[in-house]
């Protein structure tokens, strides 16, 4: 039976993971005959259904999550709480209830709201709404509250009421689905509440993304030339990514016995590598340090002094290409076309959608072994470049790994970064297993069962 299925999220459109995974969701149920409306707080470039007080970083939204997860500063008491919350909740509400009717919505897939710590209204809303409306639902978590590496503080009975009835609610008409096996034990652990694996997927099939008219001069606008190495870091900027380890592994790749050897060698696809050549970290992800602000600070600081190679460019890329104020915007997809080499240092992840990136792309990646890698990934056979799975936090408030680590991985980059064969060998095998793993088909086998049971 063919829906009208929409996906209420905070936002779509961007190049976060769950945006990234609601376009993929949205092609696979479209293919599959459904009709698909978008309903977000920020649509980015897409067409869909804008509710402003869905958006998870305005002003009055960001208060309500200090204020609920970390602590209780800005209300003279629980009552002035509680009331701004569920004003805030009923706008929310109003605003999905116009978009099922307007839409014929028949069918929600609802992302995130009810597990992350954010948006303590849109979570509120979305359970009034299912409750009161009954409509077969989806809840879509990729990562829960619990998770946060920061760690939690609910901090009144309001906030710990909010969690107990919606993150997530228990409705007979919610069917729920996580993204690792470790989120589905500790949800049913916690909460008692079942839930299907889906993991992140990718499109394996389409063209592979390439040099094109529209970003051809791509190493040009951002000041390099083609005898430069370009190690991109496409996610997030926010302290579990771990970003400060791509910082020693480009530092190690700098290093001269190193640079020595990429320049006796050349580089895997013909270009010289010499001694004017750079090795540069580029950071295509956008910003999003809402707990305390001081993690691009304490990057940049640790940039500065050990001289590492590294630019942000989160203001020239978007979730699509556009032109913005006159100034050209690339894609997350143009980084990959440039990019020799892929960093992707999380210590923790819902599941890895730069991983899958790097695998579609056939580029070579480092990573660290992050838990849901070690337990749901790194059984399929992956070739990459680790830095282990033993981490620790420094004075400075970053991570680090043995520097034994940080030192093989460097070497194996080298080999990667030289030897045409060798780069073949590890970047085909990767596509094929990710193809056969983490494919569009495979999130169709996943989701019919799901959507039929719902009948």
């Amino acid at each position: 039976m063919v829906k009208t299925i929409g996906i209420v999220h905070y936002k779509v459109g961007g190049t976060d993971g769950v945006s990234l995974e609601i376009d993929k969701w949205k092609a696979v149920l479209e293919d599959m005959g459904h009709k698909v409306h978008l309903c977000a707080g920020d649509l980015g470039q897409l067409e869909g259904t804008l509710i402003e007080e869905l958006f998870h970083h305005l002003p009055d939204i960001e208060r309500l999550n200090t204020n609920t997860y970390i602590k209780f500063s800005d209300y003279n008491d629980e009552v002035e709480y509680r009331a701004d919350l569920e004003d805030l909740a009923e706008k929310i509400e109003e605003g999905l209830l116009n978009f099922v009717h307007q839409k014929g919505i028949d069918y929600l897939i609802i992302e995130n709201l009810w597990s992350n710590a954010t948006s303590p209204p849109a979570a509120l809303a979305a359970s009034w709404l299912v409750r009161s409306t009954g409509i077969p639902t989806l809840a879509h978590h990729h990562d829960f509250y619990w998770e946060r590496v920061d760690g939690i503080a609910l901090t009144n009975r309001t906030a710990l009421e909010l969690v107990e009835k919606n993150k997530p609610p228990r409705l007979s008409c919610i069917q729920n689905v996580v993204i690792n096996s470790l989120a589905q034990e500790e949800l049913l652990a916690r909460k008692g509440i079942a839930s299907s694996v889906i993991p992140n997927v990718f499109d394996f099939e389409s063209a592979p993304w390439r040099p094109d008219e529209y970003n051809h001069d791509f190493r040009q606008q951002l000041g390099f030339t083609e005898a430069d190495v370009l190690i991109l870091q496409a996610t997030r900027i926010m302290p579990r990514k771990g970003i400060e380890l791509a910082f020693d592994f480009v530092n190690a790749l700098n290093q001269p016995e190193r640079r020595a050897r990429l320049e006796s060698r050349g580089l895997y696809d013909g270009r010289s590598f010499t001694k004017d050549s750079r090795i540069a970290l580029i950071l295509a992800g956008y910003t999003e340090d809402e707990i305390t602000g001081e993690y691009i600070k304490k990057l940049k600081r640790k940039r500065d002094e050990t001289a590492a190679d590294a630019i942000f460019i989160e203001d020239v890329i978007g979730g699509s290409r556009h032109t913005e104020n006159g100034k050209m915007i690339f894609s997350l997809w143009d980084t990959y076309v440039y990019a020799d080499f892929v960093t992707y240092p999380s210590y923790w992840e819902g599941w890895g959608n730069q991983l899958l990136e790097a695998l579609r792309a056939k580029i070579p990646l480092m990573l660290f072994e992050y838990p849901v890698y070690k337990a749901d990934i790194e059984d399929k056979g992956f070739s990459v470049v680790s830095l282990g799975s033993e981490i620790a936090e420094g004075e400075d408030g970053l991570v680090h790994v043995p520097s034994q680590k940080i030192e093989e991985a460097a070497d194996q980059a080298v080999d990667l970064l030289t030897d045409s064969a060798l780069r073949e060998k590890t970047v085909e095998s990767n596509f094929e297993i990710g193809r056969r793993h983490y494919s569009l088909d495979a999130l169709r086998r996943y989701l019919m069962p799901i959507i039929d049971r719902s009948q």
